[in-house]
């Protein structure tokens, strides 16, 4: 199976728990911690990746998944240049600059999964800055799957719903909230990390080989009318 690198931003208590299910499964892994936010943080995270690999003496990437990022429920009244910077500096320059350094080490028939969100697809005031991020990623996925096409490099997005995660916690605690979220997916339900992970696998897999440049909606159908 494959090493999984796993990595987070300040505590570590999530990435080791996922690092024991990939174990528990009979995988391996790592927990690498670098803050997105600090100036040159992909440099220091290419440099922990290839500390990693060079413990298992290995020297290519086959798969990178770009997850990380932070939400803004701000409207552009609201939003400070402060919060601006932070969204953008975490869900797209960390991957954009991540990928720079990466892409020497992705093997070919490689990996790229970018993961954006439904907010695309339509106009949320609310959340305006973090929507142009999520777009902003979705574009990028474009122009590398063309350009990384001829080394068999696919490249994709996937653009999930409202998850259970912590970064929907406070509005899922909430009564209402929780029933409005539900009732915006064809199912009823807000989504789970592994709807969203299954199709993450898929896309990974030698079946996802001729798949490329897409953005795969996972939102349970929400908002159709």
């Amino acid at each position: 199976g494959a090493f999984v690198v796993i990595h987070c931003g300040h505590g570590t208590a999530g990435a080791e728990s996922t690092l024991r299910e990939v174990t528990a499964l009979g995988g391996r892994g790592a927990v690498i911690a670098v803050d997105l936010v600090k100036a040159a943080s992909a440099p220091r995270l290419r440099e922990e990746v290839d500390r990693v690999l060079g413990r298992i003496e290995a020297t290519r990437l086959d798969i990178v998944v770009n997850n990380a990022g932070i939400g803004l429920i701000q409207g552009l009244a609201e939003t400070t240049e402060e919060q601006f910077e932070r969204v953008f500096a975490i869900n797209v320059k960390a991957p954009f600059f991540l990928l720079q350094e990466l892409l020497p080490r992705i093997s070919d028939g490689g990996r790229i999964i970018n993961i954006t969100s439904f907010v695309t697809r339509m106009a949320f005031p609310a959340v305006g800055a973090y929507s142009m991020t999520k777009g902003a990623m979705s574009t990028m996925t474009l122009w590398l799957a063309k350009q990384l096409g001829p080394r068999g490099i696919t490249v994709n997005a996937v653009a999930p719903g409202i998850i259970d995660t912590d970064m929907n916690a406070d509005s899922l605690s909430d009564a209402p909230s929780r029933k409005y979220m539900e009732s915006i997916s064809a199912f009823g339900r807000v989504g789970q990390p592994e709807d969203v992970a299954d199709v993450v696998g898929f896309l990974a897999s030698d079946e996802g080989r001729w798949i490329s440049g897409q953005s795969i909606e996972a939102s349970g159908g929400s908002f159709l009318g």
